[in-house]
């Protein structure tokens, strides 16, 4: 937003733009809708906001131009995402404490399965993310100081042993760990390139599946018994 002063144009960032796009009820279904880190067309997401297409498409036109989503053509076909895991982050840390404003309810959703399992944007989170947080600070795999975890280096060694290709994780962008507030336990799970890495590679040794149309994650019997005998000593 520009702002005038003395006749000389001021550039300064408002948090009431962004307020403003994602406070409308309809965004906010769409954006929560964007958090399964699945890209949707205008159509599926006026679905999901319960409102008409065009509607939908005004909106989405709003969130371009605010920088919260992005798209991405294929052929005839458009599909939006979050623009990145900044505006993800986001928008878990105001699930967080829309939950806390309403403390006689239950925090988190209330399907069990999205309770125990479930994507959030592309890492691990609920109750099984939550516990594999305090899994590897209890091993001293990763430390943390006010909530920023950094992985040491038993937890170097640790990952690299199990697949792990460190230097092109930290060649990304993202940090390697970050903590994430997992909104149905009030708890840090882990997100960064690392938390990215841990749920492909759940995905790829077929341990868990992602329920059809749903951030539910279903390990199977095996897959659970594998993921606890690699990360709960």
């Amino acid at each position: 937003m520009s702002i005038e002063l003395n006749g000389i144009t001021d550039m300064q960032p408002n948090i009431a733009v962004v307020a403003n796009l994602i406070g409308d009820n309809a965004r906010a279904k769409m954006l929560t809708a964007l958090l399964g880190g699945k890209a949707l067309t205008a159509t599926e997401l006026a679905l999901e906001a319960d409102i008409m297409p065009p509607t939908a498409s005004s909106h989405l036109a709003k969130m371009l131009s605010g920088d919260l989503v992005c798209v991405r053509k294929q052929g005839r076909h458009k599909y939006f995402q979050l623009k990145d895991h900044a505006v993800a982050a986001l928008l878990e840390q105001l699930l967080s404490i829309s939950a806390a404003s309403m403390p006689t309810v239950v925090t988190g959703p209330a399907d069990s399965g999205l309770r125990q399992a479930r994507v959030c944007y592309d890492h691990l989170a609920g109750e099984t993310a939550v516990m594999l947080y305090d899994s590897l600070l209890v091993q001293q795999l990763i430390t943390e100081q006010r909530h920023d975890p950094a992985l040491t280096v038993k937890g170097e060694s640790f990952f690299q042993q199990i697949g792990a290709d460190l230097p092109r994780l930290n060649a990304t962008k993202r940090p390697l760990c970050k903590s994430c507030l997992d909104w149905s336990e009030r708890r840090s799970h882990l997100a960064g390139a690392l938390g990215q890495w841990i749920l492909a590679d759940v995905f790829s040794k077929n341990w868990a599946s992602r329920e059809p149309d749903s951030r539910a994650i279903r390990f199977t019997a095996k897959g659970l018994a594998a993921f606890r005998r690699c990360y709960f000593p």
